[in-house]
């Protein structure tokens, strides 16, 4: 149909066209978003290099130190969502031919892969089994056959997967052969520990629908001095200038260089969901995540589903559980956001079709959100021949969280 046609015979009238319909955001992102931030969004309009908008940038500068964790790194939040961040790290630190070792176990550092490819990289891929945290020791033999390792990069927390990597003994790894470490916080930045300074992490970068209860469509990232001046001194200008490190820090710096068209309300809604997380404490907040995360889990195996992450590496943002033999993992997933008007997420890669993917993240880790779960689960699953006994996953979950507030 073309443009003009449109617009004179659209294909739905326009009486019936669809509002966006209120949901329980329990998928792998985005999560809903705190009235505060949304709130936030409808300020006044500014100037990307109005002082006073310098000035606000300034304060979303300093409230990423304290949830990253970091005192020296400098903190900014990129135009465009986690994958943005993912490239931009990519494309800036990397020059053709560096060698960068990527710790594969799941979806998103298959990401990682075909981008650091794209660079012309010397690209070392390390896959490990999907569903299990990726084991140090084989970083630190492959570590052994390479000389001049330029970059290592690790998911802290796979969303495909539900795995948490526990991460000092591959940083330590990373910095005895003196290279970058690179690490993925999209899901875990706000909802578990991101010791940037501790980890010795050169780059870390998040997204801001997760976690931190935003929209999506910001990449928060940490750079330390040292990868700073590694992009600064490159041989070759990087591929993308959009998100070239290097100039995007010159406009987040002291001296606000313009860049590009920063979207500003997205800028003012991530510093609203910044004083949240700085209100609620990051302890607080960590520990909310594992409560709920832990009554939904008593409550799926309750009710006789399997989860796929080994207990000692359990995410508490993603949960997934296997789909159960002849249960439509497509109709389960329609059934509970048509009758009920709760998204969860579908597996990825190796998992698609197998795994259901439950979040629990930012302001959708709510006990009521896991109640409200576990209850349409159990009036689901019998009619999709999977028999499960009422009222046990919310009465499991319940015990959980009562235990939890004790």
């Amino acid at each position: 149909m073309r443009a003009k046609d449109f617009m004179t015979n659209p294909p739905v009238p326009e009486s019936k066209m669809p509002m966006v319909p209120p949901r329980i955001l329990l998928g792998p992102g985005p999560s809903a978003a705190h009235p505060r931030v949304l709130q936030a969004m409808m300020s006044h309009m500014i100037g990307y290099l109005d002082p006073d908008f310098l000035l606000i940038m300034d304060e979303v500068s300093y409230l990423l130190k304290r949830v990253f964790q970091t005192d020296a790194n400098l903190t900014l939040a990129l135009s465009g969502t986690g994958s943005a961040g993912m490239e931009a790290g990519l494309s800036s630190l990397l020059e053709p031919d560096d060698t960068v070792v990527i710790c594969a176990s799941g979806f998103f550092s298959e990401r990682m892969i075909d981008m650091a490819e794209r660079l012309g990289a010397n690209v070392v891929a390390l896959r490990s089994e999907w569903g299990q945290p990726f084991p140090a020791e084989m970083l630190a033999e492959e570590l052994k056959r390479h000389e001049g390792v330029k970059l290592v990069t690790v998911v802290h927390a796979e969303t495909s997967t539900g795995i948490k990597q526990p991460v000092d003994d591959l940083a330590k790894l990373v910095k005895e052969h003196d290279a970058l470490f690179m690490l993925d916080a999209v899901t875990s930045l706000g909802g578990n520990e991101v010791a940037v300074d501790r980890w010795d992490v050169d780059y870390c970068y998040s997204a801001t629908q997760k976690c931190l209860a935003c929209p999506p469509g910001l990449s928060p990232v940490a750079l330390s001095p040292r990868a700073h001046e590694v992009v600064k001194n490159r041989k070759n200008k990087p591929s993308s200038w959009y998100l070239d490190l290097a100039l995007i820090a010159n406009y987040w710096g002291f001296e606000h260089v313009y860049h590009h068209t920063a979207p500003v309300s997205m800028i003012l809604a991530l510093r609203e969901g910044l004083r949240i997380v700085v209100e609620e404490g990051l302890e607080a907040r960590y520990e909310r995540h594992s409560r709920n995360s832990a009554a939904l889990r008593d409550g799926l195996e309750a009710m006789g589903l399997v989860l796929v992450a080994p207990e000692a590496y359990r995410l508490d943002q993603i949960t997934p559980f296997w789909v159960p033999d002849g249960v439509d993992e497509i109709k389960l997933r329609q059934m509970l956001l048509r009758e009920h008007g709760i998204e969860v997420g579908r597996g990825l890669g190796q998992f698609a079709g197998k795994v259901i993917r439950v979040g629990l993240m930012g302001e959708s880790s709510k006990p009521e959100y896991v109640l409200a779960l576990l209850s349409a689960l159990e009036k689901i699953l019998p009619r999709l021949d999977y028999e499960t006994a009422q009222g046990a996953g919310v009465g499991a979950a319940s015990s959980s969280l009562a235990a939890a507030a004790n």
